[in-house]
């Protein structure tokens, strides 16, 4: 964006500067700053149980309070190896973004520096999935292909665009979980410290997408929106990997088709999702034209 005016590169200039010198004085080190060697109590609930994808269901009223609890450690496990995900595809796109830009900048150093949270971050969650015995760090192979596919498009935007859905859909949940004093200590403390940080990068990220959706054409506004439907989609559906229902017991397919299904994991979703649709149908993003995408993910009222 080396065309933008005066006034709005001093803007950005500014608030990249105000990004740094926040992330100077709160920035952690999940590595020292969280107890990995606590023991985790297997009755404890590791995010609200009103959460859980199954809640509410006639396959949780068959679950034992000891399964009910570790349900959701797991799906807290899968959100946070979804999270990783992502988080290594932003980071592709923001070192790529700092390739194309001016190092001098405040901008382009801030970049960095997210950078560096987010690798603190993917270490933090690889952490916690492997201490709570969740199998597997990895995507889906379908998110798999999909982050592959947006690596070979290398559409800046996309990803400050996407970075504000994950990054404020994850958010949410995790300030419910600070808040919850009945939950897991570890599950908090890495909410704790990912709530702290992600708040500067919805910072960056949203005047940035707000700048480049302006002075966009109408025709590649229209794809813009239809493709960001897809990216939520699709992150929404990796949230929840079906392991976690065949490590309950319980039939993968039957229960994510249920959980699909239920009103209580539906309107979680979309409580979730509430900032970033919100700040997406600010701009625009979201129209009449692209709303039934979101709303088939449940992130807007059916």
């Amino acid at each position: 964006m080396r065309d933008l005016s005066p006034t709005a590169l001093a803007a950005r200039e500014q608030n990249a500067q105000r990004l740094l010198t926040v992330s100077a004085r709160h920035s952690h080190d999940p590595l020292t700053e969280v107890d990995w060697d606590a023991p985790i109590d297997p009755e404890q609930f590791a995010i609200p149980p009103h959460r859980v994808s199954l809640y509410g269901t006639q396959l949780w009223h068959g679950l034992t309070p000891r399964q009910r609890a570790q349900l959701s450690v797991h799906e807290l496990a899968s959100v946070t190896a979804a999270g990783i995900w992502f988080e290594l595809i932003l980071m592709d796109g923001l070192v790529r973004h700092v390739y194309d830009g001016d190092l001098t900048t405040r901008h382009a150093q801030y970049a960095l520096t997210e950078v560096a949270d987010e690798c603190r971050h993917s270490t933090m969650f690889a952490r916690y999935i492997t201490r709570t015995g969740y199998p597997s760090a990895r995507p889906s192979r379908r998110a798999h292909r999909r982050g592959k596919l947006h690596l070979l498009l290398n559409d800046t935007t996309l990803t400050f665009a996407g970075a504000i859905f994950v990054e404020e859909f994850t958010d949410a949940m995790q300030r419910e979980m600070i808040r919850d004093e009945s939950l897991q200590p570890l599950a908090r403390s890495i909410a704790r410290i990912h709530v702290i940080e992600e708040a500067r990068h919805i910072g960056y990220a949203k005047p940035e997408l707000a700048r480049r959706w302006a002075r966009m054409s109408p025709a590649r506004r229209a794809v813009f929106r239809q493709v960001i439907a897809v990216l939520a989609y699709e992150a929404v559906n990796e949230v929840i990997n079906p392991r976690v229902y065949a490590l309950a017991g319980l039939d993968p397919r039957q229960a994510r088709t249920i959980a699909a299904q239920n009103p209580n994991w539906q309107a979680t979703k979309a409580d979730w999702a509430r900032k970033a649709v919100s700040f997406f149908t600010e701009l625009g993003i979201i129209d009449r034209h692209s709303q039934a995408l979101w709303r088939r993910a449940s992130l807007l009222p059916h």
